[in-house]
């Protein structure tokens, strides 16, 4: 039996010293500091730190995240000709299959890309510019030959065409291993124990034998793409299986996108954005599963055992999404959630949707969506509104979309601000307990039975202000009551 001691710890929203003991990966007791008395092969004074659970990113595309690390950086770009230049500078220093860059949003450029450009910049060399929703790409006329892709006369790919081609992409160079078990353990140290997989990969095998390798910093929840779901079944897999020996990987949802995003302007929406007016096609967003086919999806899942999570930007992709799970009385996740209709808010709590949402979007694209969703944004990143209505909300990055750090996405709930910025719709605000128990799976203490997934900080959430909540102090992370981060000294003896 092994029994780890955290004393003189303190719980949120307390100031009462307290002993948390662990037993065999288990919360087994909390009790007043200096109570126990159970023989313990480690006792770590905490000296009045907090001890929370530990914090979940609830939506990430791992292996995007990993390989953001090493594209040529787009995110501060403001133009067309701004990441040309980046890629000019990019080509100098070019080694490898492909020139891969990461982050631009022309949502707000004030002119389009275009192949043309692109091409005579880049020459032959094969250059691939993944915008910062993940859900396009700016690539010149040599990579659209090597992938198999079809760039149109702005030299963009969008939506499933560029989800096929962007699998070409990292399989000609995937991460290491020493890749992922690196973004893991960073993950750790900012408090994370867990991640739901929403990457479009075989994660059923592929996590497993991660883990086995080293990659064991993190609990994954993998989650299934359609394609792939025939297989999953026939392998007899369930939502909530473990897939790996060390009990760190277990299967996750269904995921179904079944619509674009709002940078692209490819989100589903009742109205059209402004400029495509008299688009009768793709004016209003592109819908890339009907609600036909979300059905026959949804069946197949619930009837072998998977939960299912539905990707939902634009307000009627929400509306149809809502409408699929209440017909057919199952529960659900949507996510992103970015634009709803005042209509729906309720329809969350009513049908029990959980609304997986990704507060530092907001930040990110509240200049898109003032210039694309005018009239509207009362109702987008709509928080607080989903928060009133009774919903269960989750938080998570969409990483690379955004940092794969819950703090960011906290202090983006509830300051509805970033870089010294007024608040954006600041009515939509959460407030900080609820934004913490979002990002800790409804709970802001751990309790006696819990598996031992605990996050140690070196400062108090409620006393700091919301640049300080980005920069949280984290003194140690355990996963299962194993140091997976440690500041304190304690885990090679823990």
């Amino acid at each position: 039996m092994s029994v780890l001691v955290l004393s003189n710890a303190r719980l949120l929203q307390s100031e009462e010293l307290v002993d948390v003991v662990v037993t065999d990966a288990r919360v087994s007791a909390i009790v007043p500091a200096g109570t126990t008395i159970v023989e313990a092969r480690r006792r770590i004074d905490l000296g009045g730190r907090i001890v929370a659970p530990g914090l979940w990113d609830e939506h990430l595309h791992f292996t995007q995240w990993t390989i953001q690390q090493s594209r040529l950086d787009l995110t501060a770009t403001t133009s067309a000709a701004d990441v040309l230049d980046k890629v000019r500078q990019g080509l100098g220093a070019f080694q490898g299959e492909f020139l891969s860059g990461y982050g631009f949003r022309d949502g707000t450029w004030p002119e389009p890309p275009t192949l043309a450009g692109l091409d005579a910049v880049t020459g032959a060399v094969p250059v691939v510019l993944i915008s910062g929703d993940l859900h396009c790409a700016w690539m010149n006329t040599a990579a659209a030959g090597r992938l198999g892709a079809e760039p149109d006369e702005f030299g963009l790919v969008r939506e499933s065409a560029w989800f096929e081609a962007g699998r070409a992409l990292v399989q000609a160079a995937p991460p290491t291993l020493a890749q992922y078990r690196a973004a893991a353990q960073a993950a750790a140290a900012r408090g994370v124990v867990g991640v739901v997989e929403f990457e479009n990969e075989d994660n059923i095998t592929d996590w497993p034998a991660r883990a086995a390798q080293g990659v064991d910093s993190l609990r994954v929840e993998v989650a299934v793409w359609p394609q792939r779901m025939p297989k999953a079944i026939a392998d007899g897999y369930r939502t909530g299986d473990v897939l790996d020996e060390q009990g760190l990987i277990t299967m996750g949802r269904l995921k179904v996108v079944v619509d674009g995003s709002l940078n692209t302007r490819t989100a589903l929406c009742w109205e059209p954005y402004p400029g495509l007016e008299h688009d009768l096609v793709h004016g209003c967003g592109v819908a890339t599963v009907t609600p036909a086919h979300l059905r026959e999806l949804l069946v197949q899942a619930r009837d072998h055992g998977v939960q299912a999570a539905v990707h939902a930007i634009g307000d009627r992709a929400n509306s149809e999404v809502i409408g699929v799970f209440g017909e057919l009385g199952m529960p659900g996740t949507i996510e992103h959630a970015q634009l709803v209709d005042e209509a729906d808010f309720a329809r969350f709590a009513e049908l029990d949707l959980v609304a997986s949402i990704q507060p530092e979007h907001a930040m990110d694209d509240r200049d898109v969506a003032d210039r694309h969703w005018a009239g509207r944004t009362g109702r987008a990143f709509a928080y607080g509104s989903l928060h009133r209505a009774g919903a269960t909300l989750r938080l998570g990055s969409d990483a690379p979309v955004a940092p794969l750090d819950p703090w960011f996405a906290i202090a983006a709930a509830t300051s509805r601000s970033r870089d010294g910025r007024d608040a954006w719709h600041p009515e939509q605000c959460l407030p900080l307990d609820v934004a913490l128990a979002s990002s800790m799976r409804g709970r802001l203490r751990p309790e006696v039975g819990d598996v031992a997934d605990l996050v140690v900080l070196d400062a108090d959430p409620f006393t700091v202000g919301p640049d300080e909540l980005r920069r949280m102090p984290v003194a140690a992370t355990l996963v299962g009551g194993r140091f997976t981060h440690d500041r304190l000294g304690a885990g090679a003896d823990a």
